[in-house]
């Protein structure tokens, strides 16, 4: 599921604002990261997620869009 969220967003980002990148981490790990400079978009696995907790890391920062 991660890798296809990931390549998914690659396209979409390719397609629409020509910005690529290699992606960092990988479904095994439970964590990718992909990072279009300005804007670092991280996709966790729900172990990944639980156990990193970033949203509590960064509370006072603001959340531009969360998919659940």
């Amino acid at each position: 599921m991660l890798q296809s969220l990931a390549s998914s967003l690659g396209r979409e980002v390719k397609t629409n604002y020509h910005l690529t990148n290699q992606p960092q981490g990988g479904p095994d790990s439970g964590w990718i990261v992909l990072d279009y400079g300005d804007v670092v978009v991280h996709l966790f696995s729900p172990k990944e997620r639980d156990y990193y907790l970033l949203e509590d890391l960064w509370s006072e920062g603001n959340v531009v869009l969360r998919l659940m």
